[in-house]
C-alpha cells in the first residue's frame, strides 16, 4: 500500500475550519445537543429516534473550486471538518483518519468516476474498490477507526458491543472495518440464505475472536428488527455498552456524502463553482435502506449543486410507491437477484420524513408509532408535492428482467468496461429509463452520474445469468472459497440474540476473572480440558468448541 499511500497524502493547500463541531438532535425530540462523540458511540437515540443535525454547514463556491484537482482524502477532509469541531478530533487526528481509512482502497482516486454514454453525458460511480468491494466500505473503513479512536482516549479499558443487521453488504464491510479493533465486539445478524454466497463468506472467513457472525432465519427486515428492539432496551444498552453500525448511525452518512462532492468535481469544469448558478449535477442512487441516496441530500442541503436524486428501486418498492403515489406500505419482502435491497422498511427514512414534515418531532412520531402499528403511513397534496418537488426526488422501478437485460446491454455495449451487478445495473437502468428523458423533455444538460455500489463478482450467479462467459473474478474474492468459516445460526428473537452476545463477549467477565479474558476459544477449551480432566474434561472442550464454530 506504499506507493498508493503516497497518492493519497493530503496537499499543503487543505483547509480547515476550526470552527465549533455540529451538535445533533433526536428526530423525535428527546435529546438534543449531543456531541460528534456521542452520536458516533451511541448510534441510535434514546427515544428510538435518529439522530440529526441541529444545523447544515454551508459551501462556498471558493472551497469547492479550491477542492478540484486535490486528492480524494483532501474532500473528505472537508466534509468531515465542516462537522467535527476541533475541541472533538484535533485536526492532525483528523486527517490521519482520513488517510488511514483511504489507504485501503485498491484505487488511487478511491471512488473514481468513470464514462458510461458520452451522447447523454451518464457517468459512474464506482464505489466498490474498498477491501469488500461495496460502498459501505467508504464509511465503515472511517467508522471502524472512529470507534478506535474514541475507545482509545476513554482508556484502557473502554470497550463497545457493536450489533447491526446486513442484508449483504453492511456485513462484510462492517467486519472489515471493525476485524482486530481493541476494545470492539462485533455481532452481524444476517438473513440466512438470503445473501448472495460470496457475501456470506466475506463475513464468515473472518475468524477473529471479536467478531461473530449470525444468521438468522428470516428476512433482513426481522434483523434490523431486533438490532432497533437491542437499543430500545435500555438496560441491556447499558449493560453491554451498545453501539451501532447500520446506517442509523450518523457518521457512515457523513462519510458518504464525500463521493458526491468527488463526483461533482469530477465531472464538472474548472471555474464552475464559482459561477453565479453552478452546472448542477444529477445521481442515480440503487436504494433499499435509503442512507446513499440521503446522502447526496444532505449534500445539496449543505449547498452542492445536486439536481434530482432519482431513488432507484428493485421489486421490493416501498420506496417508489412512496414517491409516486404517497404510500409508504409495509410489503412481505420478496428475494431478488439484487439481494442487498431486499428491504421493506428503509431504517433511514425517518430522517427524510422528520424534514418533510418540517422538523416537527410530535408529527414525526405519530407517522412511526401508526407505521409500527399499520405497517401503513401515507402522505398526499403538499407533501407529496413537496417530496417530490422542493425536496428533488423521484423514483424508478426495476424488476429482473430489465435488469438482466440492462447488465447485457451496457457489458455489450460498453465492450466490457462496465460489467454492472444486479444493484448497479438497477441505478443504471432507472437513468436511462427515467432520468436521461426527463432532463431531455426539460431542455436540462444535467450531467448523470449512477452510483455502483458493489463489484459484479459478488453475484457472480446473478450476472452469469445474462453474460454467460465472465471475466475473472478478483484474486481476493476468490481465495474466499478455500478458506474456514465460521458462524451461527438462531431464530430471530430478541432474547436469544441478547444472550448471545452476553456469552460471546470478549470483554466477558466471568473470562477476565478467571484469567482468560484475552485467549481465543480454542485456548480456553484446551484450559478446560486440563483443568477438568475426564469425561467433565472432556463436555467443557465440546461446549466451548461449539461456541467457537
Amino acid at each position: 500500500l506504499a506507493p498508493l499511500a503516497k497518492r493519497l497524502l493530503f496537499s499543503s493547500s487543505s483547509s480547515s475550519s476550526s470552527m465549533p463541531g455540529i451538535t445533533y438532535k433526536s428526530t423525535r425530540g428527546g435529546e438534543a445537543g449531543a456531541s460528534f462523540e456521542y452520536v458516533v458511540l451511541g448510534g441510535l437515540a434514546r427515544d428510538k429516534g435518529l439522530f440529526v443535525p441541529e444545523s447544515f454547514p454551508t459551501v462556498q463556491g471558493e472551497e469547492l473550486e479550491a477542492l478540484r484537482g486535490q486528492p480524494w482524502t483532501a474532500v473528505m477532509y472537508y466534509v468531515l471538518d465542516k462537522y467535527i469541531g476541533e475541541d472533538e478530533i484535533p485536526r492532525d487526528d483528523l486527517k490521519d483518519l482520513v488517510e488511514r481509512s483511504a489507504g485501503t482502497f485498491r484505487h488511487p482516486d478511491v471512488t473514481p468516476v468513470t464514462e458510461l454514454s458520452a451522447d447523454d453525458d451518464v457517468h459512474v460511480l464506482e464505489l466498490f474498490h474498498g477491501p469488500t468491494f461495496a460502498f459501505k466500505d467508504v464509511a465503515l473503513q472511517l467508522l471502524g477507526n472512529l470507534f478506535e479512536y474514541f475507545l482509545q482516549r476513554m482508556g484502557p479499558d473502554a470497550t463497545v458491543t457493536i450489533l447491526g443487521a446486513t442484508s449483504g453488504d453492511t456485513g462484510p464491510a462492517a467486519i472489515h472495518g471493525l476485524r482486530g479493533k481493541k476494545g470492539v465486539d462485533c455481532f452481524i445478524l444476517y438473513p440466512k440464505g438470503r445473501t448472495s454466497p460470496l457475501q456470506e463468506r466475506q463475513m464468515t472467513t473472518v475468524l477473529d475472536r471479536n467478531v461473530h457472525c449470525i444468521g438468522v432465519h428470516g428476512s433482513f427486515d426481522d434483523a434490523q428488527a431486533i438490532v432497533k428492539a437491542a437499543f430500545a432496551d435500555d438496560a441491556f444498552r447499558d449493560e453491554v455498552k451498545l453501539g451501532a453500525i447500520n446506517s442509523i448511525n450518523w457518521a457512515r452518512v457523513l462519510a458518504q456524502m464525500s463521493y458526491y462532492f468527488w463526483a461533482w468535481l469530477s465531472v464538472t469544469k474548472p471555474g464552475d463553482a464559482l459561477r453565479s448558478s453552478p452546472p448542477k449535477v444529477d445521481f442515480s442512487v440503487p436504494t433499499g435502506n435509503f442512507g446513499d441516496v440521503l446522502a447526496g441530500y444532505y449534500a445539496r442541503r449543505m449547498g452542492l449543486p445536486v439536481g434530482t436524486l432519482l431513488v432507484a428501486t428493485n421489486e421490493n418498492d416501498i420506496l417508489h410507491r412512496f414517491f409516486t403515489e404517497g404510500k409508504y406500505w409495509r410489503e412481505e419482502v420478496v428475494p431478488t437477484i439484487a439481494p442487498s435491497m431486499d428491504i421493506c422498511v428503509s431504517s433511514n427514512f425517518e430522517r427524510f420524513l422528520y424534514h418533510l414534515c418540517n422538523e416537527d418531532s410530535s408529527v414525526l412520531r405519530d407517522w412511526m408509532e401508526g407505521f409500527a402499528q399499520t405497517g401503513k403511513l401515507t402522505i398526499e397534496g403538499k407533501l407529496l408535492k413537496k417530496a417530490c418537488g422542493d425536496e428533488g426526488f423521484i423514483s424508478g422501478r426495476v424488476g429482473r428482467e430489465e435488469n438482466l437485460e440492462n447488465i447485457r446491454n451496457i457489458n455489450s455495449i460498453t465492450k466490457g468496461r462496465h460489467l454492472l451487478c444486479p444493484h448497479a445495473s438497477i441505478g443504471v437502468a432507472a437513468a436511462m429509463r427515467v432520468l436521461v428523458p426527463k432532463n431531455q423533455r426539460e431542455r436540462k444538460a444535467h450531467p448523470v452520474i449512477c452510483l455502483a455500489t458493489a463489484h459484479w463478482a459478488k453475484f457472480p450467479q446473478a450476472v452469469s445469468q445474462t453474460v454467460p462467459l465472465l471475466p475473472n473474478a478478483p484474486e481476493e474474492l476468490v481465495l474466499l472459497e478455500e478458506m474456514q468459516t465460521r458462524s451461527y445460526e438462531m431464530e430471530p428473537t430478541l432474547p436469544l440474540v441478547q444472550n448471545f452476545i452476553r456469552k460471546h463477549m470478549t470483554s466477558n467477565t466471568f473470562l477476565k476473572k478467571i484469567g482468560l479474558g484475552d485467549m481465543d476459544w480454542k485456548t480456553v477449551a484446551g484450559v478446560g480440558v486440563a483443568a477438568a480432566g475426564g469425561f467433565a474434561g472432556i463436555v467443557a472442550a465440546v461446549v466451548l468448541a461449539s461456541a467457537k464454530r
